[in-house]
């Protein structure tokens, strides 16, 4: 009788590839639970639940790359992306509950920022090693960066139109200001009209440019998932995800001041990475498969699905949670560190193809700016 083969998920050997060792931090998850209910210490609460994010942004990532094997790079993206950016959401729901305005837009443009500089960078990195170079879909690339420049300047104006008044931009530090009710309400109307742009981007790459953006993607059928069951698998690690994320959320404040940063440097680093792991390990993933097309969507669409979808709602939101409106008045250190990584987005995409070295740059970029959130 021929032995049973085991499946790759089985397989010891599994968990030591670069597949594999996600799931080795798996008891994270309900550690992290048991350590927030025993009221431990907010630091290994903390870190915890950050190591209890990566295996299932793992799983997600899995799943993903088994649907884009079907779909093509424009709809596993759009999918990663809307599963990954639900711990940012999550996050930030809860923090406007508490009034930390300015933790959650710190959050919100170090995701940004991250997905561009950092995910991006150690993609071309990772992909560019031992390839003279990687090629990708231009013309989806620019169509990214493009939603991506709108979400800029449309996250900008609000901060213009303050400094324009004769008022000042929010200091590094404060966790809620009373910008009045004209820019609170310039913010909505700025909201608004991101989220229809949005959607309108969503029926332009799916529908009437779908064969733009959904290219023909060679199958490699690792584990061979049904459709079903990669769905189920992300909807699933979607829930683990925000569960450790609401744990994560409670322990921020005292874990800032335990380790000696500031809350700006938490939301905009710390929390900005954690919160989107499942497109950071996903990108990284499958540039190292020299599938660029899908790291470059999840990338720069993961950046864009931010500044005209999740900020946007986040606006409309805190009408109704929290102790008052969120207008989207950034700081200088957020407003710099977002314009400099839009430009440098449409830069490297610009010629629809990347090289390791591009992506070193990309990953200097961001430690200079990382560098300078410190200090401040």
């Amino acid at each position: 009788m021929e032995p049973e083969r085991r499946s790759p998920e089985l397989n010891a050997s599994f968990f030591l590839g670069a597949q594999g060792w996600p799931y080795l931090l798996v008891p994270f998850i309900p550690l992290a639970i048991a350590l927030a209910l025993a009221d431990a210490n907010d630091v290994l609460v903390f870190f915890a639940a950050a190591l209890g994010i990566i295996p299932t942004a793992a799983l997600m990532g899995r799943a993903t790359e088994e649907l884009a094997s079907r779909s093509g790079p424009g709809i596993g993206g759009l999918l990663n992306v809307t599963f990954g950016n639900a711990p940012e959401l999550i996050i930030a729901l809860f923090a406007l509950g508490q009034g930390l305005h300015e933790v959650v837009k710190a959050s919100l443009i170090g995701s940004m920022i991250g997905n561009i500089l950092l995910v991006l960078g150690f993609s071309m990195l990772v992909g560019g090693l031992g390839r003279e170079k990687q090629e990708f879909s231009q013309t989806s690339a620019s169509a990214q960066t493009s939603m991506l420049l709108l979400g800029a300047v449309a996250l900008v104006m609000p901060a213009i139109f303050q400094l324009v008044g004769g008022d000042g931009l929010p200091p590094v530090g404060a966790e809620r200001i009373d910008f009045g009710s004209t820019v609170e309400h310039l913010s909505l109307a700025i909201a608004i009209v991101l989220m229809l742009t949005y959607v309108a981007g969503l029926y332009f790459s799916l529908r009437t440019h779908r064969d733009v953006f959904n290219p023909p993607y060679e199958q490699e059928g690792t584990w061979g998932w049904s459709v079903r069951r990669s769905v189920l698998m992300l909807a699933g690690a979607g829930v683990a995800v925000g569960v450790m994320s609401e744990v994560l959320v409670s322990s921020i404040e005292a874990a800032s001041h335990s380790l000696g940063l500031t809350e700006f440097f938490i939301g905009v680093v710390i929390v900005a990475i954690v919160g989107n792991a499942a497109e950071h390990w996903v990108a990284v993933l499958v540039a190292y498969k020299d599938k660029m097309d899908l790291s470059v969507n999840i990338a720069i669409g993961s950046s864009a699905q931010i500044g005209l979808f999740v900020a946007p709602v986040l606006v409309v939101v805190s009408f109704f949670l929290g102790p008052g409106p969120m207008p989207l008045v950034f700081n200088g250190f957020e407003l710099g560190a977002l314009l400099f990584a839009v430009l440098i987005a449409n830069y490297v995409t610009q010629e629809g193809r990347s090289n390791w070295f591009e992506g070193v740059q990309l990953l200097a970029a961001y430690t200079i700016l990382v560098i300078a959130f410190y200090a401040a």
